[in-house]
């Protein structure tokens, strides 16, 4: 049972403070390129996120419906997420996409005798078929990504799936409208340091606040539910309507 957390003000203060000092040290470093910072970090990724997040990845598979049979789980990683949802759903056919081949690759190994079907891909610009999968999954990726971003693979989502479907997202939003502003402004920053042209990722992170997370999703047709929250960490699921609804 996952129990939820809210940030008190007094809370909230001392973690922006934290955020701003944390900020000024990242900005003395080379920005990194997106791939090349997971590369770099694949020997330590999983226990790093388990970490972090180990009871949300245990508890994941709760959060879908009965009867799942084909599911799309985009930044899938090494599929930490997916070993729930695997034991719960052990017919399902999961693609997953991830832009880091090492990833994927240990993805691979681990669920060879499942249903899994790994893409090397960039997702914002990888096809999605339309009208296919009965859910698609997000677990700590979309908060590397801008605004602009965000709402066009929200958009692409929402197509892929069929219609009565929906998309379960767990993601770092930001506390307020003070933190979304600093992360913009760091990126800028980072973007500028980089020289790097803008198709090129670079891992800093651009969360949004919830009101702006919900609105994008909206925005792109779904009717949203926020499951669960605690702190920094809140789990979204965006639904596309049957008939009745926003189709």
């Amino acid at each position: 049972m996952l129990n939820n957390k809210i940030r008190t003000q007094e809370e909230i203060d001392t973690y922006l403070l934290d955020l701003k000092r944390w900020m000024a040290e990242e900005e003395k470093k080379p920005p990194e390129e997106m791939t090349a910072f997971f590369v770099s970090r694949l020997a330590r990724y999983e226990d790093v996120h388990l970490e972090n997040w180990g009871e949300l990845y245990a508890h994941i598979a709760e959060f879908f419906d009965e009867g799942l049979t084909a599911l799309l789980d985009i930044g899938c990683g090494t599929g930490l997420e997916l070993e729930a949802i695997f034991r719960r759903f052990p017919e399902a056919q999961v693609t997953g996409i991830d832009l880091s081949a090492g990833m994927l690759s240990r993805a691979r190994e681990k669920y060879a005798g499942m249903n899994f079907y790994a893409v090397e891909a960039d997702y914002f610009s990888c096809p999605f078929p339309t009208g296919t999968y009965d859910a698609a999954l997000s677990f700590e990726t979309l908060h590397h990504y801008p605004y602009e971003k965000k709402g066009k693979i929200y958009e692409k989502l929402f197509h892929t799936l069929k219609t009565g479907g929906y998309y379960i997202e767990c993601d770092y939003v930001a506390c307020c409208w003070e933190e979304e502003s600093l992360c913009r402004e760091h990126y800028s920053r980072m973007r500028r340091k980089s020289g790097l042209p803008e198709d090129i990722f670079l891992h800093v992170d651009t969360p949004l606040t919830l009101e702006h997370q919900r609105e994008l999703m909206e925005a792109a047709g779904f009717r949203v539910w926020v499951l669960y929250q605690n702190s920094g960490t809140v789990l979204f699921r965006a639904e596309k309507q049957n008939k009745g609804g926003r189709i």
